[in-house]
Formats: C-alpha cells, sequence, structure tokens
C-alpha cells in the first residue's frame, strides 16, 4: 500500500514516522471551510449532494476495506469545501463517486476494476471522462492526496494510556475499537468542524470507556492531559461523536443484533465542566493546540454541469 491513513507523511514501507508536531502543523491544511460545513448543518444543498455522493461510494465500495469508502469521502468533503455543485444531474454526483472512489483506491494501490466499480452506479463513464473528473479533484484539493486524518492520531495517543505494551492485545483491541467509531462517525456531519487530533482522542475516550469502563476517569486523565489536547474542543467532540454514533446506530439497528454492535460507546459522557476538573498528568493546557487560522472562503462552481454524461462541461471557475 501506497499510502497509509495511519502514517500520511510516509510510504508503508518507510521506518520514519511523523512526529506530533508535524501532524498538528498539516492538519490545518486539511480542514474543511466554514461554509462547507454551515451549509451541511443547515441542509443546504451540499448536504444533498453529498448525501447522494456517500450513498454511491457505499455502493462502489461494498466487499473492500473500510479504508477505501473512508478516504474517498474525505475527499469528496474536500472537494465540495472548495467548490460548490449547484444542483448537480443524479449522473455528476455518480461521477464524482466514482472519480473519488478511483482516486482512493490509486493512493492506496488497491487493485480495481472502473467497469467493476460502476456496475453499482447503474452508469458506466469512459476513461477519459473518469480522468478528467479526477484532475478537478486534484486541482481543488491542490494535490495533498496524503490526507491527515484521526487514524493519523491514533498511534501517538494509545502509549498515553499505559497498556501492558502499544502493541499488546489491550491496546489493540482500543485501537481496533476507536477505528470502527471513527469509521462509522465519517458519514455525519456533526463531526466535520473538528480537528482530525480531537476526532482521534474523543474515539479513543469512547472506545477505552467501552472495554475497561473502570478505568475511564484515568483515561480521560491521560487524554486531557496532554498537552498536544484542547480540552474543551475535546469535550464538544466527545459529545458530538455521541449523537453521530446514535444515529447511525439508531439506522442501522434492524440490521445488526445488539450483541454486535457497540452501543455502550453511547454511555459515554464528557461534559465541559467534567474536562475542566480533570487533573491530567501531562504538560500545562497553556501550551495546548492554538486554533486554527480561518480557511479562505471556498470558490463556487459556476453554472451547471451539462447534461450528457460522455461530455460534460467540468471547468471550474475561480
Amino acid at each position: 500500500m501506497d499510502f497509509d491513513l495511519e502514517n500520511p507523511f510516509t510510504d508503508s514501507g518507510d521506518c520514519l514516522c511523523a512526529d506530533m508536531a508535524s501532524l498538528l502543523r498539516a492538519e490545518a491544511d486539511h480542514m474543511l471551510s466554514e461554509a462547507y460545513v454551515k451549509s451541511l448543518k443547515l441542509e443546504g444543498s451540499d448536504f444533498f449532494v453529498r448525501k447522494d455522493a456517500i450513498f454511491s461510494i457505499s455502493k462502489i465500495c461494498r466487499g473492500f476495506d473500510p479504508a477505501l469508502p473512508y478516504l474517498a469521502v474525505n475527499y469528496l468533503d474536500r472537494f465540495l469545501s472548495e467548490q460548490s455543485l449547484q444542483k448537480p444531474k443524479p449522473w455528476a454526483i455518480r461521477l464524482l463517486a466514482v472519480s473519488c472512489v478511483s482516486l482512493s483506491a490509486k493512493m492506496q494501490k488497491t487493485e480495481f476494476s472502473l467497469p467493476c466499480l460502476q456496475a453499482a452506479c447503474g452508469i458506466i463513464f469512459d476513461v477519459q471522462t473518469i480522468e478528467r473528473m479526477e484532475m478537478l479533484i486534484l486541482g481543488a484539493l491542490k494535490w495533498r492526496m496524503r490526507s491527515i486524518t484521526p487514524f493519523s492520531f491514533v498511534s501517538f495517543f494509545i502509549p498515553l494510556f499505559k497498556l501492558e505494551h502499544p502493541a499488546s492485545r489491550q491496546a489493540l483491541k482500543v485501537k481496533a475499537r476507536a477505528s470502527e467509531i471513527i469509521f462509522k462517525a465519517q458519514n455525519g456531519v456533526k463531526l466535520l468542524e473538528f480537528k482530525p487530533s480531537d476526532i482521534a482522542a474523543s474515539a479513543l475516550l469512547s472506545a477505552a470507556h467501552d472495554l475497561f469502563p473502570f478505568k475511564s476517569s484515568d483515561f480521560q486523565s491521560a487524554i486531557l492531559g496532554c498537552s498536544f489536547v484542547n480540552k474543551e474542543c475535546v469535550a464538544s467532540c466527545c459529545s458530538a461523536m455521541q449523537e453521530a454514533l446514535m444515529e447511525e446506530y439508531s439506522s442501522a439497528v434492524n440490521e445488526v443484533s445488539s450483541s454486535d454492535t457497540p452501543m455502550n460507546v453511547l454511555d459515554l459522557q464528557l461534559s465541559v465542566s467534567e474536562c475542566g476538573d480533570s487533573t491530567g498528568t501531562g504538560a500545562s493546557m497553556a501550551s495546548g493546540i492554538a486554533g486554527l487560522e480561518r480557511l479562505p472562503k471556498r470558490r463556487r462552481m459556476e453554472g451547471e454541469l451539462m447534461e450528457r454524461p460522455d461530455g460534460p462541461n467540468l471547468s471550474f471557475h475561480t
């Protein structure tokens, strides 16, 4: 695999890992614009475009490793954050979905066939059309395809729990559960305003609480006492994560038995006041993460895509 969600700066075969400070500096460049997040919360046009595109991505990626659709949705959000599609045709949304999945597969060196990927969409685009859409996505993302995601931070936070060993069975269980939570929460809009590092910390707290409830307070102190963590942001993120997971599990409750679904993740209660009272073992929170700089207002796409799927007008105007 050429690109690893957990190690975005290097190839998986490289023994070098990015340090936390480098990741924190880079994550600001991968945040979504405030205008896009606001549009999603208000269920504007972006909300329905995103919803339809994610539905197509889910169908296309059925049977693949969950990292494939996760990165595809990440590309989708970052693209829509920069380029707003005004009332696109259904085929245009499917083209966007196929192109995001194609880029995700190429980055992760996943073997795939374009005709097979598109079969689930009910429409087949020629290679040239997909490549043109891929180039537009690459341009909007400024060719930053090694996305900084919550998975990039999970391995840095786990040692703070002081489990038996970073590679112990306990640590692997916490990591696996946190990864499951991150995967499940992505499709909602409640977490999109938070930094990847905050989402990673919140997912690990939820996972640790679920697996080791009697040590929950110790885990909270360990995470919230880290000098890289903003306690108030993590507290808000935990609350939003609970809501996102509740919505996700409610929609799937008839498909998955309660014994197979980590419903007790929702029991985690981490209020801002509780965070303020926590006594961390790390450095002072005064040296925590500074607020992100306000991102530039996104550019909008002028005009709609043409109706013919074999010859769309895919140019964007700034």
